[in-house]
């Protein structure tokens, strides 16, 4: 999943590029997402490993919806009452209106957001549709959640970012693929390390809490087909938050957290099964 080298992003007129291995044959958690939604930028492995999910458990459909709705409040959230200007979205996902930028832009159009993924698909949809506002900035960046250090030195954040001023670090619906072997607590909190004092970091996960079964199911089929899925328990969860101060309601389940009138009276918390929170670092 390591595609390392961002050289193909701004490619030099004078040097031939490597081809990209867009890895096509094999389901990207990005590309599965995106097919969860009705999204149409995805290939036959991303469809075939969604589609074997959704026999083991027929409402995978349900949290990538809900998970986007919890993304757009938690920007609005961000934006608005909390006042942040600079936003890093680690996991970006295929482009899904509305996106970190629009709904940020939309309370204060000279917001700027960096967009993280390691998908080349992802971030070559990224760079054509993701165009911010003349007053505010988008930049995208070719890393690994998991490879800290590569995005934290990466030219293109420390052009847009300015880290004496509040970011809000948004992973989201990224770290239940992230097994515990490669140490996802430590990973968060080297992210929040390199933010300033009044940051943000938001965050949704996948939980087995209500159907602990069938999410243990749709796990193993991913795992056989090379994505790794670890769904946590909210305890689990919750440690992502250590140190930082939680603001209202805590950490719910994503329908609940602040709901507005999209959020379906009628679903259920198995149907949902994603937690979400906001917090703040002191």
């Amino acid at each position: 999943m390591d595609m390392s080298g961002a050289d193909w992003m701004k490619p030099k007129p004078e040097e031939t590029r490597e081809p990209v291995d867009l890895q096509t044959d094999r389901p990207h958690p990005a590309r599965v997402y995106d097919f969860l939604l009705g999204g149409k930028d995805n290939f036959p492995a991303d469809r075939g490993a969604a589609e074997a999910g959704l026999r083991a458990n027929p409402n995978s459909r349900i949290p990538p919806r809900e998970n986007r709705a919890f993304l757009r409040r938690a920007v609005e959230y961000l934006a608005g009452e909390a006042g942040i200007r600079q936003f890093l979205d680690i996991g970006t996902g295929i482009p899904t209106s509305p996106n970190v930028h629009e709904v940020a832009q939309a309370i204060a159009a000279d917001s700027r957001v960096v967009y993280v993924d390691n998908d080349p698909i992802v971030l070559a949809h990224a760079r054509a549709l993701l165009t911010s506002k003349p007053e505010g900035r988008t930049e995208y960046i070719d890393a690994d959640l998991r490879d800290v250090r590569r995005i934290l030195d990466s030219p293109q954040l420390r052009d847009v970012i300015d880290f004496d001023q509040p970011v809000a670090l948004l992973l989201i619906a990224i770290l239940h693929f992230v097994g515990d072997a490669d140490e996802p607590y430590a990973i968060v909190q080297d992210l929040l390390d390199a933010l300033p004092p009044g940051s943000y970091l938001a965050l949704s996960h996948l939980t087995g809490d209500f159907d602990p079964v069938a999410w243990e199911h749709v796990a193993a089929i991913y795992a056989r087909q090379g994505v790794t899925m670890q769904v946590r328990p909210h305890d689990d969860i919750a440690r992502f938050f250590t140190g930082l101060e939680l603001v209202e309601p805590g950490l719910p389940l994503v329908t609940k957290w602040r709901p507005d009138e999209h959020v379906s009276p009628d679903i259920t918390d198995t149907q949902v099964s994603v937690y979400g929170g906001v917090a703040k670092k002191a």
